[in-house]
């Protein structure tokens, strides 16, 4: 069966995406889970939150143009069970380039898909740019499932209707028509706050179980690790950023575990 492939989106930046892929990822990688993160992302935080460097010439850009693989692209981590392809600068100018091609939404299913077959992993995670552009798309056309995080604010709602809108258009262009969200992620939540409380709780409204039951809080501790290079589980394990990590990642595995079980 293939690996499956979840990208973690939202348009909107500064609502925990990043922090989200790379606590997801090392979470799984965790607990037993043979993990591969995507960094697709050019300002490169979730490679460096995993204590690399942007490397010239190994992320996903030459591939996307045709120059070799993605295989030859994936690095170990300092954290058992995790890989990572990272990040460069040359991905700012990826979607030029794509623009320019042909077939250029489904350049990363293209290439991805021998790591789909490869049995090295257990899941394929995916940290999207906060756009909505030709990357990110190319990240909808190749993914199985959506975790959305949003942030615990008024306008959250917002960055749902816009990713709910592409998706539609994602599926019935035919691109991708299996796409759906696997989950959407409550981050930033300050229990002390009612604004919080307010639109956790209205969110769950419109959303219903396709909300995480976990919220993520808003703690020093989880905002320090990418500074360390480290994921929030290895920098402060008994934190409680780490606690609703390892949740989380609970709740991932056993939804993606129902979908495995139904297909």
């Amino acid at each position: 069966m293939s690996v499956p492939v979840l990208a973690v989106a939202n348009q909107k930046g500064g609502v925990g995406k990043t922090t989200t892929s790379v606590n997801l990822a090392a979470c799984l990688a965790g607990q037993g889970r043979r993990v591969l993160l995507v960094d697709l992302d050019a300002q490169a935080n979730a490679t460096s939150g995993l204590g690399l460097e942007k490397a010239e010439g190994g992320s996903v850009y030459r591939p996307l143009m045709g120059e070799g693989t993605l295989s030859e692209r994936v690095r170990p981590t300092a954290f058992p069970g995790l890989s990572v392809i990272p990040s460069e600068f040359d991905l700012c100018g990826a979607e030029v380039e794509l623009a320019r091609g042909e077939d250029h939404l489904n350049r990363l299913r293209r290439v991805l898909e021998p790591l789909r077959e490869d049995s090295r992993f257990d899941v394929i995670l995916i940290d999207c740019p906060p756009s909505l552009g030709l990357i990110t798309l190319n990240a909808f056309a190749a993914a199985d499932r959506l975790v959305v995080p949003l942030q615990c604010e008024y306008y959250a709602l917002e960055g749902v209707a816009m990713i709910s809108r592409i998706l539609q258009q994602v599926r019935d262009s035919g691109i991708n028509p299996r796409l759906e969200i696997l989950g959407i992620v409550m981050t930033m939540y300050d229990a002390r706050t009612r604004l919080s409380q307010n639109v956790v709780g209205e969110v769950r409204q419109h959303f219903g179980d396709r909300v995480f039951e976990t919220v993520i809080p808003r703690t020093t501790r989880l905002a320090e690790a990418p500074s360390f290079g480290q994921p929030i589980i290895h920098y402060d394990r008994y934190s409680a950023g780490a606690a609703a990590y390892e949740v989380l990642a609970g709740e991932v595995l056993a939804r993606l575990d129902r979908l495995a079980a139904g297909s």
